[in-house]
């Protein structure tokens, strides 16, 4: 009997991703799996059943978990679901485990191993693999979006009868996945864009898109291509000479985020009360509780004739690429562990490790367990 590898529609208020693509469908065949879909699965993504060729179209997700091998997600499930899973299945998808104890305590108990995608690590083996990076790829194109919408004025100069529109000024923080997408996204629209990051290394990136690189003499360079915490002295000498240029934006776009961590509040209500009346912040930080401190997680709100708009799950409104993005990262981890048709996960792999939570009903990752030993 071959492995049964399935994705149940998404629970998760406001999801509109599905963690199996019909791109990837053969591919998961030839892997040797039967592939078991809840009916409906797809239709937040616009995804029709019939989308789904050679499949078996599951009517309900409990009868769904009750078959499957392995289970694939977008969103973290409920201890609910969990309960309706196979004792000793597998589980992969953005399990958000620091903030989740309960679940990973219902995985332990049930000898479900799981894997939290955002875990993997982030090495250049492992891009393909890489939800972090392919979803801030989709946010940073939509925040650039977001903030022309809200704009009021146009992003690119535009000659007219009336005379000459200059365009619009875009600040971006932060040059991330995210923020390079927001910068290119921006640049395509027309707008003269600016971008600033703590890590120097990426003033190049920044000016191959056509941005101009803000320097302040900050360096923040970190393990793993990550940032470090800046020192308190350090975050306000980068509010005061970010407030210089920030105030002459039309849109700004900010993107920095500490792994684990509360998003750094980098924009404070002084900077704000300095920007134009009209101009637009788009907090793509809000997440992590944002990176202006009048940020409102999920709100958009206008102080003093500014427009803040901090969107959640920004990856779910672009929910057809975004699905696909996702589960072609899915299928690459998946090719890891997967040989002949039978599942053969090799720990010594670090990628594979570092990705796992639990594993024979124990929490293998050292982190986590002590969090959930002392909850």
């Amino acid at each position: 009997m071959p492995l049964k590898i399935a994705a149940a529609k998404e629970r998760a208020a406001g999801e509109r991703r599905v963690a199996i693509d019909p791109s990837i469908i053969n591919k998961l065949k030839q892997l040797g799996l039967e592939v078991l879909i809840e009916r409906g699965a797809g239709s937040a993504a616009q995804i029709e059943d019939s989308a789904y060729q050679g499949v078996t179209l599951i009517d309900s997700a409990s009868n769904l978990y009750q078959q499957a091998d392995i289970v694939l997600k977008v969103q973290a499930p409920t201890t609910e679901e969990v309960a309706q899973m196979k004792a000793g299945s597998v589980l992969i998808g953005a399990l958000n485990p620091y903030n989740n104890l309960e679940l990973i305590k219902a995985l332990r108990d049930k000898k479900i191993t799981s894997y939290a995608m955002e875990l993997i690590p982030r090495i250049s083996r492992a891009q393909s693999m890489d939800i972090l990076s392919s979803q801030a790829a989709v946010a940073g194109y939509k925040a650039a979006i977001m903030g022309a919408d809200l704009s009021t004025r146009f992003f690119p100069m535009l000659t007219t009868a009336a005379g000459t529109i200059r365009p619009a000024k875009v600040i971006v923080i932060g040059a991330g996945v995210a923020g390079l997408q927001a910068i290119a996204t921006a640049r395509r629209l027309g707008a003269m864009v600016e971008a600033y990051d703590v890590r120097s290394a990426t003033k190049e990136q920044v000016q191959s898109l056509g941005a101009k690189f803000i320097e302040l003499g900050i360096s923040a360079e970190g393990a793993g291509g990550y940032a470090r915490e800046l020192t308190d002295e350090e975050k306000r000498k980068q509010q005061e000479e970010l407030a210089k240029h920030i105030a002459s934006a039309d849109v700004l776009i900010t993107t920095a985020a500490v792994p684990g961590r509360p998003s750094p509040k980098i924009i404070p209500d002084s900077t704000v009360a300095g920007m134009k009346k009209g101009a637009v912040i788009i907090d793509l930080a809000a997440e992590g509780g944002g990176n202006c401190s009048l940020s409102q997680p999920g709100a958009t709100i206008e102080h003093q004739g500014v427009i803040i708009h901090a969107p959640l799950n920004v990856a779910s409104q672009v929910p057809v690429h975004a699905s696909e993005m996702y589960a072609k990262n899915l299928l690459n981890f998946l090719t890891l562990m997967i040989k002949n048709g039978e599942y053969q996960a090799d720990f010594n792999d670090e990628v594979i490790a570092g990705a796992c939570l639990t594993r024979d009903g124990l929490v293998v990752n050292e982190t986590l367990r002590k969090l959930v030993e002392g909850a």
